[in-house]
């Protein structure tokens, strides 16, 4: 059902990851200039028309966008489970995505830390204890159906 604890992990997971549109999650100062990192891309500081990376943009609200979907799959628990197993892997994808990004500035002189940096690992505790909800559920179910 749709008002069950794991609804409310999922809708705080999706929350989370699209809050990686908004919320920075690098800067990297190098030779060139100051680059900060989204979830759309890599904006120059003082650049007007810094250019979005579209698949990065897309992966980051497809992520988000998975999380909220799944709240109304409650009827199918197995698939429920799976789905956000295939989320988590496609948070760290877009995670290792991030850093590969942050690796490809030449002459980096300083990294700073922002609050976005976060963001993925807390969707994924989100999604985590939404499984684990999941899971109570289903158990919750099974021992209902012995009783009958």
């Amino acid at each position: 059902m749709i008002q069950r604890i794991q609804s409310i992990w999922l809708l705080l997971a999706a929350i989370t990851i699209l809050c990686l549109l908004f919320i920075p999650i690098i800067g990297v100062g190098s030779n060139t200039g100051y680059y900060t990192l989204y979830g759309t891309g890599l904006k120059a500081t003082g650049a007007d028309g810094s250019p979005t990376n579209i698949p990065l943009l897309i992966s980051t609200l497809f992520a988000g966008l998975i999380s909220l979907v799944n709240i109304f799959n409650f009827r199918n628990r197995k698939l429920q489970i799976r789905i956000a197993l295939l989320n988590i892997v496609l948070i760290l994808a877009l995670s290792a995505w991030f850093f590969q990004i942050i690796n490809g500035i030449n002459g980096k002189t300083q990294i700073d830390l922002e609050p976005g940096i976060y963001l993925s690992l807390l969707a994924i505790i989100f999604t985590l204890l939404a499984i684990r909800g999941i899971k109570k559920d289903e158990k919750l179910i099974r021992s209902a159906d012995r009783l009958r």
